[in-house]
């Protein structure tokens, strides 16, 4: 599963958990808002059908169980979603009904799974629309509209324009006891204002994965600076396996967080100004010129940096990829196969180790007709229904809970290298990008960064030149 493009899956197919993952956040994860057709699987909607809308009750036979075993549970909350949901506008005594839209997952078995949830809920009922296709345009162009889904979810959460502009609303008060069993990270991404506009569903992260006897072969240790990766990827190249793969264009599209954060900087400061100029970013961002130039790095793979095939069949010695290719990696390698994050860029400098990750928040749009309902909804799924969220994350692909407590709790999270994914998430995580870094911001700071790495371009004039870009949209969205 995935955030923004193609997040989740190991192959072609339909959207998936892994799309905030492509070229930085600079789009889909960054939540364009596009004037597009509207399509919301309410009732009469002209093409709800198309958009796989269903209708989930607690009356139906997946319900009816679902409602069973959630009933059972401690946390199920249902009490607090009674409350909240009868506060809800619509004829007395009668149920709301609620829309809520998902992109479509390529995971076998997700649909069903988001539509047994919806069908345990016992205070309304929920119809899940289920979109293929550019699923951001059809969000961002239906919230400017009555037709407006009453629960969403969207990648990292909302935009800022979406925020800004009154489609969303806050949803204070609804994590809890709860809220600091959430990734911190996460929340401040889908928080502004001190108001939380989204709730993390699951948590998608990229990662170094290497093979172990590839490395032992040649007596290398797990690289922890940049110079140690460079020098290993050297080193285990070897005719037609190379030492290192970071995507086809060269880790353009992908590792643009990491370079910074190895270094001490950020996109954004935490004051919300560029936070980008230090020299040391244009000396990191040199060195990945000198990387891709070195002959070490796997280039033109049949299969991108999202599927596990390089390093499964020997094109690569170290791949980053991301932890839902686990299973194939499981399946294929065993037990011959690490888990690193991005390196720090130096021993004696600043800086960390670092994976960006990121999650589709559920949101609650501005013109749902039923807006208490929608949160109760929100809250008895997201927050209070444990076991569904367990499930969602661990059953269909491979992926982490939003909270650390059951992290903790699920079972293919708890020993190998899965265990070790989840501590690189933990101590070394960082939201893919900041809730101001735009759309236009990103499409500047790629731009730059392809010119640095593909052709060598000076790495201190060419980001100098993305600093105006990026404090004009600050101007524009930071108030």
């Amino acid at each position: 599963m995935t955030v923004g493009n193609d997040q989740g899956r190991t192959r072609p197919g339909p959207l998936n958990r892994r799309a905030f993952f492509s070229v930085g956040g600079t789009l889909a994860a960054a939540g364009i808002l596009a004037a597009c057709g509207s399509n919301t699987g309410r009732d009469g909607g002209t093409t709800s059908a198309a958009a796989g809308s269903t209708e989930a009750t607690a009356g139906t036979t997946a319900g009816t169980s679902a409602a069973s075993s959630a009933a059972s549970s401690p946390a199920s909350g249902a009490g607090s979603a009674a409350s909240s949901a009868s506060s809800a506008s619509g004829p007395a005594g009668a149920k709301p009904t609620l829309n809520q839209w998902y992109h479509e997952y390529g995971e076998e078995g997700t649909k069903a799974a988001v539509e047994k949830y919806a069908a345990a809920y016992p205070n309304a009922t929920v119809k899940v629309g289920w979109f293929p296709g550019d699923y951001d345009s059809k969000i961002a162009a239906a919230l400017l509209t009555s037709d407006a889904p009453d629960v969403f979810e969207a990648g990292n959460g909302p935009s800022i324009d979406a925020i800004q502009g009154g489609q969303v609303l806050p949803l204070d008060g609804l994590l809890g006891d709860a809220k600091d069993d959430f990734t911190q990270s996460l929340i401040e991404r889908m928080t502004y204002d001190g108001k939380l506009y989204a709730i993390p569903q699951v948590i998608d992260m990229q990662l170094l994965v290497y093979r172990k006897s590839m490395l032992a072969d040649k007596n290398i240790q797990p690289p922890t600076t940049f110079d140690e990766l460079a020098a290993a990827a050297k080193a285990l190249t070897d005719g037609d396996l190379k030492g290192l793969f970071v995507g086809n264009d060269g880790g353009v599209g992908t590792l643009v967080g990491p370079t910074l954060w190895s270094v001490g900087a950020d996109y954004l400061t935490k004051d919300n100004k560029v936070g980008f100029t230090d020299p040391a970013v244009a000396t990191a961002f040199g060195k990945l010129h000198e990387l891709f130039t070195s002959g070490s790095l796997l280039l033109g793979a049949p299969t991108d940096w999202s599927a596990p095939d390089a390093i499964v069949n020997e094109l690569c010695a170290m791949q980053w990829t991301g932890l839902w290719t686990f299973p194939t990696l499981q399946k294929e390698l065993g037990d011959d196969f690490g888990v690193l994050p991005w390196p720090k860029f130096s021993s004696s400098g600043a800086g960390a180790p670092s994976v960006p990750i990121g999650a589709y928040g559920s949101c609650v749009a501005a013109k749902s007709q039923y807006p208490d309902a929608a949160k109760a909804f929100v809250k008895w799924l997201w927050v209070d229904q444990t076991s569904f969220q367990i499930d969602f994350a661990t059953s269909y692909g491979f992926h982490v809970p939003a909270r650390a407590s059951l992290a903790a709790k699920a079972d293919k999270l708890k020993s190998g290298e899965a265990a070790e994914a989840v501590k690189i998430l933990q101590e070394n995580g960082h939201a893919q990008t900041p809730l101001f870094w735009t759309p236009a911001s990103g499409t500047a700071m790629s731009d730059a960064v392809t010119k640095i790495i593909k052709d060598g371009a000076d790495p201190t004039k060419t980001l100098a030149g993305v600093v105006g870009k990026v404090n004009a949209e600050l101007k524009r969205v930071v108030k």
